[in-house]
């Protein structure tokens, strides 16, 4: 396995150089993934027969697009990065994508702040478009690990959050300490298996938004044990006990408020 050892070193993050701007195979691994959504979500409206036009799917993915890009960056700007304050007196350069004159893109997603996001565009959509968003979001619970499948591939392709140090004949080569490919676990774990694990369920739900309120726990305890494979952030280190992520900490948080929700759907299911 020496070549998968030393993957990193034999591969360029950079797909294509255009002049001062360069395309990372991070950023077409996104576009495979917004992409992957969409289409399996169309897949499953059809195959299951939910109701939704095609132009209401593309509609409410671009308005939840724009919350999840909104919400990961500006959660990653409050629960991670050490300089909260001067992004928050300066709040515009949370998407400056230059430093120093050079384009590098903008560094930093919170995956629980692209949830907050996701449910503050889906709110306004409805606002906007009164469709049966629950039903709605049982379509996203579906399609949302396909495409992070794509994400965490992304991410691992990009060198980043890189997993802990580890002896396992499959790890990866960073700097010359072999780690876990952690990313490659996230992207199993929080994608494949809950994929899975609703497309499975999904025969059996009898109530609206079960869907999405199985994906938040599904996510969250996927999301808790790859994290004991992940680097903490270098920033933050071990939050609690001296070996609780921050992630974790978020994954638990995560996991009560979708178990509540999942009883609340179930409680209301019942009353109608």
């Amino acid at each position: 396995m020496h070549f998968w050892n030393h993957i990193y070193s034999q591969f360029d993050p950079i797909a294509l150089n255009l002049g001062p701007v360069s395309l990372h195979w991070y950023g077409i691994m996104y576009m495979c993934a917004l992409l992957g959504a969409l289409y399996t979500a169309k897949w499953f409206v059809k195959h299951d027969n939910l109701g939704f036009t095609n132009q209401v799917l593309e509609s409410y993915f671009i308005w939840i697009e724009i919350g999840i890009v909104l919400g990961a960056r500006i959660g990653y700007i409050l629960f991670y990065d050490p300089h909260v304050d001067y992004y928050l007196s300066k709040p515009w350069q949370m998407f400056n994508p230059f430093m120093d004159g050079t384009f590098v893109g903008i560094r930093g997603m919170s995956y629980h702040g692209a949830i907050v996001g996701f449910f503050l565009g889906t709110w306004f959509f409805y606002l906007k478009h009164k469709v049966n968003v629950w039903k709605l979001l049982d379509v996203v619970a579906l399609s949302v690990p396909v495409g992070y499948i794509f994400g965490r591939i992304g991410n691992f392709l990009n060198q980043e959050l890189f997993g802990r140090p580890t002896d396992v004949p499959w790890g990866i080569y960073v700097d010359g300490v072999l780690r876990h490919p952690s990313q490659l676990y996230e992207a199993f774990l929080e994608g494949l298996v809950v994929f899975l694990l609703l497309f499975a369920y999904r025969k059996y739900k009898k109530y609206d938004g079960e869907l999405i309120a199985l994906y938040g726990f599904f996510y969250s305890v996927g999301r808790f044990i790859a994290e004991f494979f992940r680097e903490p952030d270098f920033q933050i280190g071990f939050v609690y006990g001296g070996w609780m992520s921050k992630g974790q900490a978020l994954s638990i948080l995560m996991a009560v408020a979708s178990l509540v929700l999942y009883m609340l759907i179930l409680k209301r299911g019942k009353r109608g």
